[in-house]
């Protein structure tokens, strides 16, 4: 069994949902990103998302482009944060899953970036802009290795598509909340339990829901609404923009994080 689904299961016997943290692999530094996967495992966090920088995050919103930005400008490259991993994985059985677009894993191979990335020890793979209808080379390679591959759900999405995207998916689904790009907002969608108790109908996976939650309350809302994961990244990356180069960045991170986990609490 891989870390995310025993993490969803000892949640589930925990009477809670999943807290799961994303933040720019690279962004400012190599060493403060691996200070800062600790960190968030220490403070509550169950899954930590590392995005992969890349020069066209479509679908990524200005603070998660800023950081992205500045992880390529110090030379961060995939290649990189798949050693990051295996290096991490000397101190943290934390799951660990990859936020990265298409372009950067076909440069790398298909078939070499699976491997390469489970034996560094990665458990989940999300590429937001390929839907499972064009990523079959992905998928079969994928399945060889226990490697899980997460997709996207959006309020739009028909009958037809949940259940595509829900037999597609391994570890868990991911709802987008929103319509549009990452970033926080003032309001999480007020129909998320409606939506997570469609997407329910189809799959008994696990069903984590981002983009747009910024706060504990955000946190407890969607916990609220029936989520079995919350997903919290603009909001950790901003802070993280706004402490760069301070000493103090890795606990202020910590601290926000820890407010963050007592909302998945049920």
């Amino acid at each position: 069994m891989n870390r995310i689904r025993k993490t969803f299961e000892k949640i589930g016997k925990e009477n809670r949902s999943a807290l799961i943290a994303y933040i720019t692999a690279g962004d400012p530094d190599f060493g403060t990103t691996k200070k800062l996967v600790l960190a968030l495992e220490e403070s509550g966090a169950d899954i930590i998302e590392l995005g992969i920088p890349f020069s066209d995050p479509i679908a990524d919103g200005p603070m998660i482009q800023k950081a992205s930005q500045r992880a390529l400008e110090k030379g961060t490259r995939l290649k990189d944060v798949i050693t990051l991993v295996k290096e991490l994985r000397k101190q943290t059985e934390i799951p660990l899953v990859f936020m990265t677009y298409y372009n950067p894993v076909l440069q790398y191979g298909i078939s070499k970036f699976v491997q390469d990335a489970v034996h560094a020890g990665l458990d989940g793979v999300i590429v937001p802009d390929l839907p499972p209808e064009e990523a079959q080379d992905l998928i079969t390679a994928a399945r060889k290795t226990g490697l899980d591959t997460i997709f996207l759900l959006a309020p739009t999405s028909t009958a037809k598509r949940i259940k595509l995207v829900a037999e597609n998916s391994s570890g868990f689904v991911y709802y987008v909340s929103l319509t549009g790009v990452t970033g926080a907002r003032k309001q999480v969608a007020t129909d998320v339990a409606a939506s997570i108790k469609k997407i329910k109908r189809f799959t008994d996976k696990p069903v984590a829901i981002g983009f747009g939650i910024s706060n504990a309350a955000q946190v407890r809302q969607v916990v609220n609404g029936g989520a079995d994961g919350v997903i919290v990244g603009s909001a950790i990356v901003n802070l993280i923009e706004q402490n760069l180069g301070k000493k103090d960045l890795v606990n202020k991170v910590a601290k926000f994080v820890k407010k963050l986990s007592k909302g998945v609490i049920s």
